[in-house]
């Protein structure tokens, strides 16, 4: 009879890194079984509750719907609207926004950017802002005005580059 071998890591806490220039970042952890457990690697991911509590913050604040990204999913979401957006997958426009770095704010519906592929754009302003993290797109925030308020073009947005400004500082420390 052989002698069982000894897992490579003895637990789920260490976690190894790695991407290539064809495939997406993944994390690989191996269970105490032995085996290889391979997760697609979110870095806007790993702020999850601060982002949530951010754009609970700014929902709260505004009356508006705020989302937080990274490159694939709606990472945090609050406002009217939120049980719509938390969760999803990206629409192809969004992630079009995303990979050209662009900032786009709207006032038409056909000027807003589709968030996820559900997302029936039924907003009076939207501005979205890349998320930039040591020169690179790693999500966006959108913040999504559903109601009529006085929050004029230029404070929305400030304040969208504001939260995605801060949330690409917070991944740089």
């Amino acid at each position: 009879t052989s002698a069982a071998k000894p897992p490579i890591c003895p637990d789920l806490s260490a976690s190894y890194r790695a991407s290539s220039s064809t495939t997406a970042a993944l994390e690989i952890f191996t269970s105490r079984e032995g085996e290889i457990l391979l997760k697609k690697y979110s870095p806007v991911g790993e702020l999850g509750e601060f982002a949530l509590a951010l754009a609970e913050s700014m929902a709260q604040t505004l009356g508006v719907l705020v989302c937080v990204t990274d490159r694939d999913y709606v990472i945090a979401s609050a406002g009217p609207g939120k049980k719509e957006m938390e969760g999803r997958p990206l629409d192809m426009q969004l992630q079009s926004v995303i990979d050209r770095r662009e900032n786009p704010y709207g006032e038409t519906e056909e000027s807003f950017t589709k968030i996820t592929p559900d997302d029936t754009k039924e907003y009076l302003k939207q501005s979205i802002a890349s998320i930039l993290c040591n020169g690179d797109c790693i999500g966006a925030v959108a913040v999504c005005v559903k109601k009529q308020n006085t929050i004029q073009e230029d404070s929305l947005r400030q304040l969208t580059r504001t939260m995605a400004t801060f949330l690409g500082k917070q991944m740089e420390q």
